[in-house]
C-alpha cells in the first residue's frame, strides 16, 4: 500500500515539475518597419523660447501668470512623401503644476512645481497646399481633429475635413508656446530661479 502510494506521489510530483518548467519561458518578438525616406524636423529661433528676467512682483500670488506667447516655425522636411505624424516628449515630466498631459517648467526648490506651459499648432500648410491637424492618442489607430500637443498624443496633418493622415514631403506650421506660472503662494521665490520647459518633437513613421 505504502509503495503504490510513493509511486503515485512521485507522480504528482514530477508533473508539477514539468508544469513548473513549462511556465517560466515567455517568447520575444521583434517587429517593425524600415522607411527608404527619412523626414527631419526644425525649428526657428534653433527652438529657444527665452523671457529674460521677469520680476517676482510681477506674478500673481493666488492665480496663474500667463506669459506672452511666441511663435516658432516648425518645419518637417522628408526625402519623399511620407506619412508621418510628431509627438512631443516632456522632458521635464511630472514638473507641470497643471495636469500631467501638460508640459512642466521644471522643479524649483526641489519639489515646487513653476508651472506649465501649452503647444498649439495653426497654419499648418503641407506641400504648398493648407491642411488641417488631426491627434491620435492612441498610436494611430484612430483620430480626432486636433491641433494641441499634449504629453500623450501625436499630430500628423491632413485634408481639411478628413481624419486620413496626409503623406507629405514638406509641412510648415507655427508652434504657438504659452507658458504660466503657478501662484506665488505656492512658490519660493526668495532667490533667483530659472524657467526650464523642455520638450522634444519627435517623428513618428505611419
Amino acid at each position: 500500500m505504502n509503495k503504490t502510494l510513493n509511486t503515485l506521489f512521485g507522480a504528482l510530483l514530477l508533473t508539477g515539475s514539468v508544469s513548473a518548467f513549462a511556465a517560466s519561458s515567455v517568447d520575444l518578438t521583434v517587429t517593425g518597419m524600415i522607411t527608404p525616406s527619412a523626414c527631419e524636423p526644425t525649428l526657428s529661433s534653433g527652438g529657444l523660447v527665452d523671457y529674460g528676467k521677469i520680476s517676482a512682483k510681477d506674478l500673481n500670488a493666488d492665480r496663474e501668470t500667463p506669459l506672452a506667447g511666441q511663435t516658432l516655425q516648425f518645419t518637417l522636411i522628408c526625402d519623399a512623401p511620407t506619412p508621418v505624424a510628431v509627438q512631443a516628449q516632456d522632458n521635464r515630466a511630472g514638473s507641470s503644476s497643471r495636469e500631467d498631459d501638460y508640459f512642466g517648467l521644471g522643479k524649483i526648490n526641489t519639489d515646487e512645481k513653476l508651472g506649465y506651459m501649452t503647444l498649439q499648432l495653426s497654419s499648418p500648410v503641407a506641400d504648398g497646399v493648407t491642411v488641417s491637424t488631426i491627434g491620435s492618442v492612441d498610436g494611430g489607430s484612430t483620430w480626432a481633429n486636433e491641433r494641441t500637443f499634449w504629453t500623450d498624443n501625436m499630430i500628423a496633418a491632413a485634408v481639411p475635413g478628413s481624419l486620413t493622415p496626409l503623406s507629405l514631403q514638406q509641412l510648415n506650421v507655427d508652434l504657438r508656446v504659452s507658458p504660466s506660472i503657478a501662484p506665488t503662494n505656492q512658490l519660493t521665490l526668495t532667490n533667483e530661479v530659472s524657467i526650464d520647459g523642455s520638450v522634444t518633437l519627435s517623428v513618428v513613421y505611419l
